[in-house]
């Protein structure tokens, strides 16, 4: 339920082209919905500004298809992340107009696309092409929170003439995202050149005293650049929600 439904409900009681009982029904759940196995926080949206988003590690895509069917009542757009392809195959088969990115693991349902709300631009920028999937995560779910992002993959510090010749579209954004593996060393470069809030995503991608991201991760945590925070490894999704959070807040 976000705060556009949540008017126009209101609107109409108060025009008298809805009952207030058939008002209540609709914000019957407004708040949570118990379906068993899920209570669905129907009311994050109106607290946070967007739905809540469908975790799909661990779930059944039965479990899935389940939450979706009840948020897809209230909501314009829903996020399924960590999901893999043969639960997104079963998924789209209920939801045909879901779209599964398979490189990024994410599914998303939406019934309009999304306003551009946020203030500026957000650029997401990837260490290697191997960290690519963790990178369209952040990419996909700040642009389905109504933000217009830029990416720029394969500019990492083995050759790093890479990264500058993108200079004048760093320069610009916002907010950048920048995800690496190995020893994480890319954030701390972009951080260095920007004003910018750059948010660093470790990923699992490295050798073995990589340490499966550790490596990255306390390395990113270490960095000596003032403008950056830290998410966890291979978090794409918490870095694009922290970034259209910054990016949503008025200057």
């Amino acid at each position: 339920m976000n705060q556009d439904n949540l008017t126009k409900i209101l609107s109409r009681v108060a025009k008298g082209s809805l009952s207030v009982e058939d008002a209540q029904k609709q914000l019957k759940h407004i708040s949570f919905e118990n379906i068993d196995f899920a209570q669905i926080d129907h009311h994050r949206s109106l607290r946070k500004g967007f739905p809540e988003v469908i975790f799909g590690q661990g779930k059944t895509s039965e479990q899935i298809i389940g939450i979706m069917e009840k948020m897809i009542v209230h909501e314009d757009v829903i996020l399924v992340t960590r999901l893999e392809k043969e639960k997104a195959q079963k998924i789209t088969s209920v939801f045909q107009n879901a779209e599964y990115f398979k490189d990024a693991n994410l599914l998303w349902l939406k019934k309009n696309e999304p306003e551009i709300t946020g203030f500026g631009k957000i650029l997401v920028i990837s260490a290697g092409t191997s960290d690519i999937p963790v990178a369209k995560e952040a990419f996909l779910t700040a642009q389905a929170m109504g933000n217009e992002v830029e990416s720029v993959f394969d500019v990492g510090v083995a050759g790093i003439h890479r990264l500058f010749a993108h200079q004048e579209q760093i320069m610009s954004a916002a907010v950048i995202i920048v995800v690496a593996g190995m020893e994480g060393a890319l954030p701390s470069v972009v951080a260095g050149m920007v004003k910018a809030p750059v948010i660093a995503v470790p990923t699992s991608i490295g050798y073995g005293a990589s340490f499966k991201g550790m490596t990255a991760l306390l390395g990113m945590l270490n960095s000596c650049s003032s403008n950056i925070a830290v998410v966890n490894i291979d978090n794409g999704f918490g870095a694009g929600f922290m970034a259209s959070s910054i990016n949503h807040v008025s200057v």
